[in-house]
């Protein structure tokens, strides 16, 4: 049967700064990565792209079970000339009816154009990757310690996690089953005895980073003669994120200080104005500089950075951590640069050349931290399950309610109750735990089309994958009918270094107690 559907390879080649001349879009009701709107005598069509065609590998890695968005950052990051593995719409339909493994489909093909080309894609921090990556995973240790146990496996180098908690600190961070333990804390710990590597993670005290491999990723990188590092490593599963702020200047600069500290070299971010630009595009005090303008900072002196900041007059771009995020990466042994070095945006003059194709839809998966308060009535939702299926969902969620404030939509599917894995639990277990936990309650939640897509690629939700919630004093605030009472502002004023020149308007100095500078930006 295989041998009746025959994909077809398209090199599709362009011009810089030209386009593919295609459409690719996922649709409604209609499985796989389309093929849509092909150019008469564009370069798509030249090389036989038809509409409906459904992309099955670009560069001879395998994406039809891809989310859409990574699909389309792969086409992307292949510059001037991609090469589709395709299938046409009734072939596809055929395949999808009769249940055959698309991955097989067409292997030879995909074969002999990965030894044809000269390398295989490559792997980088942050980004979106074609090719296995070992994993960085940060285990914050709990009242029953990290929740998983170390083995040896004989004529294989390392140790291997075994029985992991489905409920402790590692299975929470990202640790998988049979997961192969490379590196802790940055060091390398593959021909470290077994004391030696316990008496390491008992060293870390409460928090301990894992480089992590699979067997998938194993042999890849052995297959090409690559070594695991955490240069390669995906950043994804950290729980803590560097920030990109983007400043505007104001009529006062960008109403913030910049400290040097001289044990440290660090450049700190001091006295930031309430309603300043800085203020407004949410850098905070003590955060700590890491990149401006896209140039790491590290090592230069208060009057390098000073100017780097000044030389872009109208606005600047400023990579920063707080100290929590800094602390994370310093533990792992990597510079926060790492993570934004190649995923961040491109700039205007990348786009140009860069936009080769068009997308319909950019999809996040990222499940929600969801923190809330009882109301008069309840919390304001329903959970619901359907007989005979795995899951939680949840429904009924009251406008403006407790549930809704927090950020808790209809038909998102509930993961954690309080930090506890609850996908396996019974619905009367999981209503019982909603009602023990008093007044205040933490949901991890994920939307329909996230849930489907991590099990599809069996990645396991946990809470690391949510945005930080950075403050987590007190949940949001749940009112019924009520205008809420202004936020005070305990703040006391203070005078705003300026100049009356205007050629010195943007910066001034002052000096601190331990003589290093400060200079007002």
């Amino acid at each position: 049967m295989i041998s009746v559907l025959q994909p077809r390879e398209c090199k599709v080649t362009k011009k810089p700064q030209k386009t593919y001349g295609f459409y690719l879009r996922v649709e409604k009701d209609t499985a796989g990565h389309l093929v849509r709107n092909v150019a008469k005598n564009s370069p798509a069509e030249k090389a036989g792209l038809k509409d409906g065609d459904r992309v099955l590998r670009v560069n001879g890695v395998f994406v039809d079970k891809q989310e859409h968005a990574q699909v389309v950052e792969i086409v992307k990051n292949s510059g001037n000339s991609v090469v589709l593995l395709v299938l046409d719409d009734a072939s596809y339909q055929k395949a999808e009816k009769e249940g055959l493994n698309l991955e097989e489909l067409g292997q030879e093909v995909s074969t002999r154009q990965q030894q044809e080309q000269q390398s295989p894609p490559s792997m980088v921090n942050g980004a979106i990757t074609t090719v296995p990556q070992p994993r960085l995973c940060y285990l914050v240790k709990e009242e029953k310690g990290y929740g998983f146990s170390l083995k040896t496996t004989e004529g294989q180098k390392g140790f291997f996690i075994i029985e992991l908690s489905s409920q402790g600190a590692a299975a929470k961070a990202g640790v998988q089953n049979n997961d192969r333990l490379i590196e802790i804390n940055g060091k390398n710990v593959e021909n470290d005895t077994h004391e030696e590597v316990v008496e390491k993670v008992k060293k870390s005290e409460n928090h301990v980073m894992f480089l992590l491999s699979n067997e998938e990723t194993d042999h890849y990188y052995k297959s090409q003669k690559m070594v695991l590092s955490k240069e390669s490593a995906s950043l994804r599963l950290l729980p803590l994120k560097p920030r990109l702020i983007e400043i505007q200047t104001g009529e006062n600069g960008y109403g913030f200080y910049l400290h040097m500290e001289q044990n440290t070299g660090d450049h700190v971010i001091k006295d930031v104005d309430a309603d300043s630009p800085a203020a407004t595009a949410g850098l905070k005090d003590n955060d700590i500089l890491v990149a401006v303008n896209g140039e790491l900072v590290r090592g230069l002196d208060h009057e390098s950075v000073v100017g780097k900041i000044k030389q872009s007059e109208a606005k600047t771009t400023l990579l920063v951590v707080d100290k929590e995020t800094d602390a994370m990466y310093k533990l792992a042994q990597i510079s926060p640069f790492s993570y934004y070095h190649q995923a961040q945006d491109p700039t205007p003059a990348e786009m140009e050349e860069r936009a080769e194709l068009h997308t319909e839809q950019n999809v996040n998966h990222k499940p929600r931290i969801c923190k809330m308060v009882k109301g008069p009535n309840g919390f304001g939702f329903s959970l619901n399950m359907i007989k005979n299926k795995p899951g939680l969902f949840i429904n009924e969620v009251k406008k403006n309610g407790p549930a809704d404030t927090a950020g808790v939509e209809n038909n998102d599917f509930l993961v954690e109750v309080n930090s506890v894995n609850v996908m396996n639990e019974s619905y009367d277990k999981v209503v019982e735990r909603i009602q023990d936990s008093g007044d205040r309650l933490t949901l991890l939640v994920c939307s329909k089309d996230a849930y489907k897509y991590f099990q599809d690629q069996n990645i396991p939700i946990t809470a690391s994958m949510a945005d930080p919630v950075y403050d987590t004093s007190e949940p949001p605030a749940y009112t019924e009918n009520h205008p809420s009472e202004p936020e005070r502002n305990s703040s006391e004023p203070r005078e705003r270094a300026s100049s009356s020149s205007s050629s010195q308007s943007a910066a001034s100095t002052r000096a601190d107690s331990d003589n290093s500078d400060d200079t007002k930006l």
